[in-house]
């Protein structure tokens, strides 16, 4: 496993012109390659934010033009490009797939992530229900970046504690975070989710947003891409603004807190049984046993 990796974020502004959108991240794509990076990971929904009914309007799929565009340019580059998320449409499925493609310098798809928890909360005054629009994923992926095991996970994924522990026990030294997130939680939630994600899995957390208002209702996205490394620093982050953040994440250091701090190799799993968690669990959500 190489013992560095250099990763470019794209933080862009989305609108509900797909041109328009696409453009600006091949843009910015070809920006970030200037650096010689060994991934460039863009946002989740860089390809189109809009109405529901939109969505399914305008939904491509996975070999339709914007991944096809991403696949040559990723060859091209000679460079990993994780297309952060596009809401996908597949054969004689109702809803679609919020799905995230992993893209190898040869061009080729080297993996496909699709979110696994959908966006149903109320924010605001705004009710969000990501599950009227697509269907759920039900497999984690670590993939492999230039021989680092890369995890892959979006958005709101990042308030499911047991999933980041998962891709870390399953290997990953680094995971990637693609987000649309909210005005209204990022500036209270999304820097504390992403260094505790970090600290508690000693990994590296690599998370590209969006920025700014954002269609149908213009919404407010938080933006502030970041870099966060095992030991819970940020090392990058983005302000206000379409931008390109490259950092070196050095593996080593991960190595190094694992041995300082080593709370992996000390988890419980005597007591992290199902049955614990299943017969807690509705005193915790009910107040009451069932």
């Amino acid at each position: 496993m190489s013992n560095k990796l250099k990763v470019s974020m794209v933080q862009m502004q989305v609108t509900d012109q797909v041109e328009v959108n696409v453009q600006k991240a091949v843009d910015l794509v070809r920006e970030a390659a200037k650096s010689k990076p060994d991934v460039i990971v863009l946002p989740e929904n860089f390809h189109l934010m809009t109405t529901n009914q939109d969505f399914f309007d305008k939904a491509e799929t996975i070999d339709g033009p914007t991944i096809t565009r991403l696949k040559e340019l990723a060859k091209e580059l000679d460079t990993y490009i994780v297309a952060g998320t596009m809401k996908l449409k597949e054969a004689g499925e109702a809803k679609l797939k919020n799905i995230c493609c992993v893209i190898n310098p040869k061009g080729e798809i080297q993996d496909i992530y699709n979110k696994v928890h959908t966006f149903n909360a109320r924010v605001g005054d705004v009710q969000y229900q990501g599950s009227k629009v697509e269907d759920a994923g039900n497999q984690l992926i670590v993939t492999n970046i230039k021989g680092v095991p890369v995890g892959l996970s979006v958005c709101f994924d990042i308030r499911f504690p047991e999933m980041f522990r998962i891709l870390a026990l399953k290997g990953a030294k680094v995971i990637l975070v693609p987000a649309i997130f909210m005005l209204h939680t990022g500036k209270d939630h999304w820097e504390v989710l992403l260094r505790a994600r970090a600290i508690e899995n000693q990994v590296y957390i690599v998370a590209p947003a969006t920025y700014g208002k954002f269609p149908p209702n213009d919404q407010w996205s938080y933006g502030r891409s970041m870099a966060v490394d095992p030991w819970g620093l940020v090392i990058a982050q983005s302000s206000d603004r379409d931008d390109v953040l490259t950092v070196d994440l050095d593996l080593d250091w991960v190595e190094d807190v694992r041995k300082r701090v080593p709370t992996l190799t000390q988890r419980r799993t005597d007591l992290y049984r199902l049955e614990e968690i299943q017969q807690t669990e509705g005193v915790a959500l009910n107040g009451s046993r069932n």
